[in-house]
């Protein structure tokens, strides 16, 4: 097995709606705020080479929606999907799985894009199974008023149109070793129903793919909760459980949205779970 970090690209969120009810004063010492209240945050997806599985976790925002949309979230840098495939000697047609942690825009956005004339959409990648949960399927597909900006009709229904779409096998269980994907999934609700947080054995490291569970390491302290979460106080009690076993067993904690941060490690003090070690992908995955 080998794993690859995949920077589908780059942009800015609100830092006040990242941090919920935490003081600026506070979150702005490990996540700064531009002259717009805005902190810069990363689209870092995970591809997994398994045999002659090539699987990627999560797909950025894509680039199909309009100039107007884009300009929200002030994108930033060189960073793509393409290029760091590329990079790495992988094309997307050469993916033969993608799985989505959730369906907000900037999670699965890129795996459907505008056909060749722009008359409809297509699947970004041709060949490639795309795996959610039916639960927060149906979640996304009949959102409720608070989420319904970030489940967006064009990166989700040309899914299920592709016959492409697949459903994990699920017991009601909060994690479970999944054989279909080759790692563990944690399910979890704060954020919305049934976030999937991948867990990978790779190299007698656990890896965990913490999507927006954990978006940067700033977010590390139990308070520090999303404003965007449709359940803080249930994020709140995920996180501890988390955070807890994380410390324990010494896992290695893949941030998704962290800009300036790739991997990160956390230990147990007397404040309770915090920071311990900061990585780069290159230190951990070579």
């Amino acid at each position: 097995m080998n794993l690859y970090p995949i920077n589908a690209g780059n942009f800015k969120l609100d830092g006040g709606a990242m941090f919920g009810v935490v003081p600026k004063v506070l979150w702005n010492k490990t996540n700064p705020a531009d002259a717009n209240n805005q902190i810069d945050i990363a689209a870092r997806c995970l591809l997994i080479e398994n045999g002659d599985r090539l699987l990627l976790i999560d797909s950025g925002m894509g680039d199909k929606q309009s100039e107007k949309f884009f300009s929200y979230y002030s994108l930033w840098g060189n960073d793509s999907l393409d290029a760091s495939l590329q990079k790495n000697g992988f094309h997307r047609d050469d993916i033969t799985d993608v799985f989505v942690t959730h369906l907000h825009f900037d999670h699965c956005g890129g795996v459907v894009q505008r056909n060749a004339n722009k008359t409809g959409y297509e699947l970004a990648f041709k060949n490639a199974k795309i795996w959610s949960n039916e639960e927060h399927w149906q979640w996304a597909i009949e959102p409720n008023d608070r989420e319904k900006a970030s489940f967006l009709k064009e990166n989700i229904m040309p899914i299920q149109e592709s016959g492409h779409l697949h459903f994990i096998s699920r017991t009601h269980k909060t994690f479970q070793k999944n054989s279909e994907l080759g790692f563990g999934v944690l399910f979890a609700n704060g954020h919305t129903e049934k976030q999937m947080i991948p867990h990978i054995e790779y190299k007698e490291k656990t890896i965990v793919f913490m999507a927006d569970l954990l978006p940067t390491a700033g977010h590390v302290p139990l308070p520090y909760v999303m404003g965007y979460d449709t359940r803080p106080l249930l994020t709140l009690d995920e996180k501890k459980l988390f955070l807890e076993k994380a410390a324990t067993n010494g896992w290695y904690l893949f941030l998704e949205h962290d800009a300036h941060n790739e991997i990160i490690t956390v230990q147990h003090t007397e404040k309770g779970v915090r920071l311990k070690e900061v990585f780069t992908s290159h230190e951990i995955f070579n």
